[in-house]
């Protein structure tokens, strides 16, 4: 099999990409690679100066780099209407949302609303900022919806009767279930995009294990890191 790189993408002029935890990480290189490619990038984050700092970065490798900032912190709801109420001030469209960002087995923590914070933010924070972009999504000839998901889902178990962990909380498995979130929130938003006639794409990614600050939490899963994990 070939090799695919960067250098496989298409050109990305005219397009505009929101990257939820474009600071860091995988977000980081998504968002590098599609300014490269000529795309116009939202640095969907909760701190500004580290999206500054990542802005900075990216500007290095392409100087001509069409990045914006509008902060988003998806384990608030109010910080997501914000965001969208933001971004639909000064666009009226969204050629690509990528659901990116996200915890992974930090100890217990609820959202700002109170749910378990990695059910919260993984999968409740993107099925809210999806639903308020839509419309913008639906105007935009190709658009599409990617969120990232992970082979964790295959340990995964919705368990509907306690997803905040009021009943005890473990941190892999509220992970897993997070994960699994993302794939079946995929699955059915293409199906009604499909039933209603709708343009817009839902698809779901898997990037492999790969070291990033996602892992700060984990000291055994860092080591790991070193022998199996690819870089961003």
């Amino acid at each position: 099999m070939t090799k695919w790189t960067l250098d496989n993408s298409p050109n990305q002029s005219g397009r505009m990409a929101i990257g939820p935890g474009a600071n860091t990480g995988i977000g980081f290189e998504t968002a590098a690679a599609l300014v490269a490619k000529n795309a116009t990038v939202v640095m969907a984050c909760r701190n500004r100066q580290k999206a500054e700092d990542a802005i900075k970065r990216i500007r290095e490798r392409t100087p001509e780099a069409k990045l914006e900032f509008i902060e988003l912190d998806l384990a608030s709801l109010a910080s997501i209407e914000r965001f969208a109420e933001a971004f639909r001030a000064d666009h009226d469209s969204l050629d690509l949302l990528i659901n990116n960002a996200g915890v992974m087995i930090p100890p217990f923590g609820t959202t700002e609303d109170g749910f378990e914070l990695q059910f919260g933010c993984n999968h409740l924070g993107h099925f809210a900022l999806t639903g308020r972009l839509l419309t913008l999504l639906e105007v935009t000839e190709g658009s599409r919806v990617v969120t990232v998901s992970s082979m964790a889902h295959r340990q995964g178990k919705m368990d509907f009767d306690n997803l905040n962990a009021e009943r005890g909380y473990s941190a892999m498995p509220a992970y897993a279930q997070s994960k699994l979130a993302n794939l079946l929130f995929t699955f059915e938003l293409q199906k009604r995009l499909e039933a209603k006639g709708s343009q817009v794409l839902a698809t779901a990614s898997h990037p492999g294990w790969t070291g990033t600050d996602l892992q700060r939490h984990s000291g055994f899963i860092r080591f790991l890191n070193f022998f199996f994990a690819q870089t961003p």
